[in-house]
């Protein structure tokens, strides 16, 4: 069995069924960041109202959790999720470029478990470790 194995060619690309897999759950991600995104812009500037809302005291604005952050955390927050965006549109690119789930380093084929947790990701883990070993 394990000699079997050996003369079956190391699979260099995921199939272009398996790429509209990751596309779709990518697809899905993105949508929902978006939201998350224009959320926290809407806490920033207080683009959601434009009344006393924020100058009479509620008890309604405490149970929205993103109502009590301050300014200057929803804006870390919303430029991690500007990023998050980029890097889910540029694995898009590589899907379009049948490039995706190759690991940038390796050249080998990253793990569908992890691509299905981290759709963005470049690096298989191993690399990753690798990356972080040499800094």
């Amino acid at each position: 069995m394990a000699e079997e194995m050996k003369n079956v060619p190391e699979k260099l690309r995921y199939s272009d069924e398996e790429l509209q897999e990751f596309k779709a759950i990518i697809l899905e991600m993105l949508q929902n960041a978006k939201t998350e995104y224009k959320h926290l812009r809407d806490v920033i500037t207080h683009g959601s109202s434009n009344d006393i809302e924020d100058t009479s005291p509620t008890f309604k604005g405490m149970e929205e959790g993103a109502m009590l952050l301050s300014k200057e955390e929803a804006d870390a927050l919303a430029q991690r999720q500007f990023k998050f965006i980029q890097n889910l549109e540029a694995a898009l690119v590589r899907i379009e470029n049948k490039t995706y789930g190759v690991c940038r380093v390796t050249g080998k084929l990253i793990p569908k478990e992890r691509l299905r947790l981290v759709p963005h990701a470049t690096l298989t883990v191993e690399a990753k470790e690798m990356m972080n070993k040499n800094k």
